[in-house]
């Protein structure tokens, strides 16, 4: 299985003779980068802003889910979980989705624009989560802080950081070494994308990767 990062919260999942998965594609013209030309089987969204959904970055006919649910597309399982409802400051939340893939047994969350931190009983709701693919960066999602708030209750084997400021980015958000030193961290392993063959192969103490962004 394969995992790349194309930048903001665009992940593409891949593994042969399975369906392959897009999370989150997004209008370069809102969060800067080059224009997406993806092709997947699945793809979700998190919510409607296109800087989250925007389909035309896909170029195949995939299958949408942009909502909660338990759905099974070409031997790929993928639970959706609606989170972020109530009210912060005085405004409404947007409404969020976070979305478990199931590959072979290894269970990835794309927490997509996540805002606050979830609850013991939604955490417990999705079971063991090996890869968590989190929104570290502020703006809509998740600072730094909460960041490692989420990590800590999801105890995943693989946090792999999305959704913060880089030099190709024109979001406002916070860099990625922000949450590194709220994670204690001095120095992470970055890789092109993360391969992992088998559930056995991942890491007992969680480790923190950060992706090269893919284009």
């Amino acid at each position: 299985m394969e995992i790349a990062w194309y930048g903001h919260s665009c992940i593409r999942i891949s593994e042969r003779k399975m369906a392959s998965v897009v999370c989150d594609p997004y209008d370069h013209k809102l969060v800067g980068y080059e224009p997406l030309k993806l092709k997947a089987d699945i793809v979700t969204t998190s919510h409607d802003s296109p800087c989250h959904r925007y389909l035309k970055a896909v170029k195949s006919d995939p299958y949408v889910i942009s909502g909660p649910g338990e759905y099974e597309i070409g031997g790929v399982f993928v639970t959706g979980l609606r989170t972020d409802k109530g009210t912060k400051n005085g405004s409404d939340l947007r409404v969020n989705t976070l979305f478990l893939i199931d590959y072979f047994g290894i269970n990835i969350v794309h927490l997509g624009d996540m805002v606050q931190v979830p609850t013991q009983t939604e955490v417990e709701s999705l079971g063991p989560v090996h890869i968590a693919l989190v929104p570290v960066g502020g703006g809509d999602g998740l600072t730094a802080t909460k960041a490692s708030e989420v990590i800590s209750l999801f105890e995943p084997n693989i946090v792999i950081p999305m959704h913060y400021a880089t030099s190709d980015s024109i979001a406002e958000l916070d860099p990625i070494g922000k949450f590194l030193k709220v994670m204690g961290l001095s120095t992470v392993e970055t890789l092109p994308n993360l391969k992992i063959s088998k559930p056995e192969s991942l890491p007992d103490e969680t480790q923190v990767i950060v992706l090269d962004c893919s284009h």
